[in-house]
């Protein structure tokens, strides 16, 4: 996962031991079945990789375990990446598609 990937939002769920702290940091939250994109991936000194989303900002808050301000970030494994990284690129991919078909219907007026 990159900046520039869409990806798909797998898991919303928040656990409710979490859910006071969640809505503290979060002032938007990501929802499930949801296409983004991702603009910004936080190592946040490994403890866990955050997902910045293009579709979502939050205010920048100060956290402890990471001892900086930032935007919260969306755990990465709340995510999965689709098949295509940008526009363009499925552009190209429906374009390629095109072509192979176009090749194939060369190869049958030639039999």
């Amino acid at each position: 996962m990159r900046p520039g990937d869409k990806v798909i939002c797998v898991n919303a769920t928040i656990d409710p031991d979490k859910a006071e702290e969640i809505r503290k940091d979060f002032e938007i939250w990501v929802t499930k079945d949801t296409q983004y994109t991702v603009r910004e991936l936080l190592d946040n000194n490994g403890i866990v990789m955050g997902v910045l989303l293009d579709e979502i900002h939050n205010f920048p808050k100060y956290f402890k375990l990471i001892d900086r301000f930032q935007e919260p970030a969306f755990a990465h494994w709340r995510f999965r990446k689709l098949n295509y990284a940008t526009s363009e690129a499925a552009e190209e991919q429906v374009e390629e598609l095109v072509g192979v078909g176009r090749s194939d219907e060369k190869q049958q007026e030639g039999f």
